[in-house]
């Protein structure tokens, strides 16, 4: 088996484990506030909402972009100067404790501060104790980042996919069974972040998966260079996420805003395939990088990009040609007037499923300064079309700014990974795996059909994808890598998939 089909089959295993961990992680965090919203009132809901939205700007800042850099930093030095990474962990892990004792410490003292700008006084203790949180969050965050570098998904998905959710929602529930005063959602909340940290430390410490070197000042001073422009890219993206339902309140009312969130949530599912791949994907796309394997990290670019754009296909599909049933099947039909929203923000999110993860990819290759701006740039972009087209056109104008803002970023990264080291997603059966799917989506689109119940539309998407991937065939789209990671799911799952893989051998 050669390097690249190898990198491949670790970033699939890796994909799907990171997935379920996703998805667990999902449910149990959006069942804890459920609770948190039925259990207590609209204002003390919107106190939590709002000093969880504080502290996760503050996580961003104390981080200082480590989460996003140190998986490349690890899996570089693991393959240039193994000798040197304990330093580079210790050094990494003192200085987050630092910036995070800090922000904590400026987050308690200036609570009051904070309180007075939104008029919730409320706000003050919310923040003083929520706050403890900070420093064990950003070192679970920063653990977890070193075993990313390590090409490890075991951590991400024990610690804070599947421990932190379910302690978290368990201390909620018991908290509402013994009828507790509202404050103490805020104490549970730090309770199950210092849980998670230390077992993750000392799961960490158990398996022996580094030793501890001396705190390097030029590592330091290294690595926070590199990282500063992740952090600032991290801080944008969230102006981002945020941007389009302030503005949208700003300039509306807030059922409008309630319209749109029925929207975005489901539009913004779209990239979980390539999110749960951009876990796996920097470390091993680092280690061939430090090689100098330019060509086997293009060909794992292109294959992997082809792998996630199919499996991201039939949610997009849904969304696209069922709005009305997919709105309807999860909100209701009081929301159906976010339909064309979610038409317009699908296409925005698929777009940036349809290149890659060309963000990771500049990390990779060290080029974090170019991904700040382009973030950067993609913000300003939203806050401008969101002023000028709001007032007119409402949530769909909204949808608009978000879409061409992740158009926007998504050229500018790609245009720059291709200039540096000719990187691109579209082979050849990429291209006609894209060009199958124009021409199902153009025949179902000329049908004009007008579904509005679920499991109606569910039936023509099996009939759609059934005749997509029937065309994918017939057009010789499949690769040999294809056919390699079938044989590798076929030894792990026991299962003989035999008349599946030589009928894929047969186009390949």
């Amino acid at each position: 088996m050669n390097e690249t089909s190898w990198t491949l089959q670790r970033i699939a295993r890796g994909t799907g484990i990171i997935f379920i961990g996703a998805v667990i992680s999902m449910l149990f965090g959006f069942l804890s506030v459920a609770v948190i919203a039925r259990f207590f009132s609209k204002a003390e809901y919107g106190v939590f909402s709002l000093a969880l939205t504080i502290l996760s700007v503050a996580l961003v800042i104390a981080t200082i972009g480590f989460p996003n850099s140190l998986p490349r930093e690890v899996a570089f030095y693991r393959e240039k100067e193994p000798s040197r990474i304990g330093s580079l962990i210790l050094t990494a892990l003192a200085i987050v404790s630092l910036t995070s004792l800090t922000v904590t410490a400026f987050l308690v003292s200036g609570s009051v501060y904070v309180a007075r700008v939104f008029n919730e006084e409320r706000l003050i203790y919310a923040l003083k104790v929520m706050a403890l949180a900070l420093p064990f969050s950003a070192l679970t965050g920063t653990f977890v980042a070193i075993s990313q570098g390590f090409g490890r998904v075991r951590e991400k998905v024990y610690f804070q996919n599947l421990l932190y959710p379910l302690l978290w929602f368990s201390l909620v529930e018991i908290g509402v069974v013994v009828k507790v005063e509202f404050y103490y959602v805020f104490v549970a909340y730090v309770i199950a972040h210092v849980i998670t940290f230390f077992a993750l430390v000392t799961d960490f410490f158990r398996l022996g998966l580094f030793k501890l070197g001396s705190i390097d000042l030029r590592f330091g001073k290294e690595l926070v260079k590199f990282s500063i422009p992740l952090m600032f890219t991290g801080i944008a993206g969230f102006v981002m996420t945020w941007t389009d339902t302030l503005m949208l309140g700003y300039y509306k009312t807030s059922e409008v805003v309630g319209l749109y969130n029925s929207a975005a949530p489901l539009a913004k599912l779209l990239p979980i395939f390539l999110n749960s791949a951009g876990f796996i994907y920097p470390p091993l796309a680092t280690a061939l990088y430090a090689q100098g394997k330019v060509e086997e990290l293009k060909r794992v670019y292109q294959v992997l990009t082809k792998w996630i754009f199919l499996a991201t296909l039939p949610l997009f599909a849904m969304m696209i040609l069922f709005p009305e049933a997919t709105i309807g099947f999860f909100f209701g039909a009081k929301y159906l007037e976010a339909s064309e929203a979610l038409q317009i923000l699908a296409l925005g999110f698929m777009f940036h499923v349809l290149l890659g993860l060309n963000g990771w990819s500049l990390v990779v290759i060290k080029e974090s300064n170019f991904v700040m701006y382009s973030t950067l740039i993609s913000a300003i972009v939203n806050v401008i079309l969101n002023i000028l087209l709001i007032p007119v056109y409402g949530i769909e104008g909204v949808a608009v700014a978000t879409a061409i803002s992740y158009f926007t970023t998504n050229v500018l990264n790609s245009l720059r990974l291709y200039q540096k080291v000719k990187v691109q997603p579209f082979s050849k059966n990429y291209t006609k795996v894209v060009v199958s799917s124009l021409v199902m989506f153009g025949f179902v689109w000329i049908l004009h059909l007008k579904v509005l119940n679920i499991w109606y539309a569910v039936l023509v998407l099996i009939v759609f994808l059934a005749f997509y991937f029937l065309l994918v065939l017939l057009s010789r789209s499949v690769d040999k890598e294809d056919v390699e990671l079938l044989m590798a799911v076929e030894r792990i799952i026991g299962i003989d998939l035999g008349v599946v893989r030589r009928a894929l051998e047969r186009f390949v």
